[in-house]
């Protein structure tokens, strides 16, 4: 049985235009620039790898079952804190964590309509965004 084609050019030009309507939007041009800011600052690159390298090293000691001191914890969180004080580093962590909020949206839209075979409800959204509910999760209802 032969499948019936899709209009990928259709979806293309579709997504397109999703992409340039992003792109428009001037708090997205600011995170944009928050973003060059950032890697145009080697000082808070520096700081931001250290502080991610410091939560990847406690994270894989806790998984591994390793104790992790209160003086390893404070250093990470010590470190943390100096991070979110550069405003650089920190307009950059609210853009990057903007800009992964508008991509896991889009995502789950496409996501749920493929799960689906319609366009889903803001309710249905709204479900999955709340954390990820499955059958009997009891938010709609069940």
């Amino acid at each position: 049985m032969i499948q019936p084609a899709i209009d990928e050019a259709a979806i293309r030009d579709k997504t397109r235009e999703l992409c340039q309507l992003i792109v428009s939007q001037p708090a997205f041009l600011e995170m944009r620039r928050d973003v060059e800011r950032f890697l145009g600052d080697e000082g808070a690159q520096t700081q931001y790898r250290h502080v991610t390298e410091r939560g990847r090293l406690l994270q894989s000691r806790q998984h591994a079952g390793q104790p992790i001191t209160e003086a390893d914890f404070a250093d990470f969180e010590n470190q943390r804190t100096l991070l979110v004080q550069n405003p650089v580093a920190l307009a950059f962590l609210e853009a990057q964590q903007s800009m992964n909020g508008i991509q896991d949206e889009v995502n789950s839209l496409i996501s749920k309509t493929f799960e689906l075979g319609r366009l889903p409800t803001d309710e249905e959204l709204s479900c999955d965004n709340a954390g990820g509910c499955g059958s009997g999760c009891g938010c709609k209802g069940e």
